[in-house]
């Protein structure tokens, strides 16, 4: 799977602790993130990350353009709900995005851990789930 890795400033420290905890099962998979969290994930982990630009800068909207091409597995973004952020168009851009293509997004610790363990035990295959027609019973 490609997973997206951001998070805002004060929660970078969040994101170091998430990628060290589950380095097992990131590695697993493909790692992109926007500037500084990429290259503190991989300064902190050693994995291998594609780093896009800072937020700010663009990286939110070049993770949206993987996103809408249907590039992008699932998105970790731990925001910052206390705090301005001069991107916030390009915050809003992503999540809807992540929201029209149906791409899990965790925006805290929590829902993160929870996509995590999913991807350890077998129970995020959602991609066949969302190509079912609908109304017929998934058997999960």
């Amino acid at each position: 799977m490609n997973i997206a890795l951001i998070a805002h400033d004060r929660k970078k420290e969040l994101m170091i602790e998430l990628a060290i905890a589950y380095r097992e099962i990131l590695k697993e998979h493909t790692l992109y993130a926007t500037g500084t969290t990429g290259k503190r994930v991989i300064e902190a982990t050693g994995l291998p990350v594609h780093r896009f630009k800072s937020g700010p800068l663009g990286g939110d909207q070049q993770i949206g353009a993987l996103i809408s091409e249907d590039k992008m597995d699932m998105v970790i973004f731990l925001r910052d709900p206390l705090a301005a952020q001069p991107h916030e168009p390009d915050v809003t851009a992503l999540i809807r995005l992540s929201d029209v293509y149906e791409i899990p997004l965790a925006t805290n610790i929590g829902t993160a851990e929870i996509l995590l363990r999913g991807l350890k035990s077998g129970f995020a295959d959602w991609r066949n789930l969302k190509n079912k027609s609908e109304g017929e019973i998934l058997d999960i």
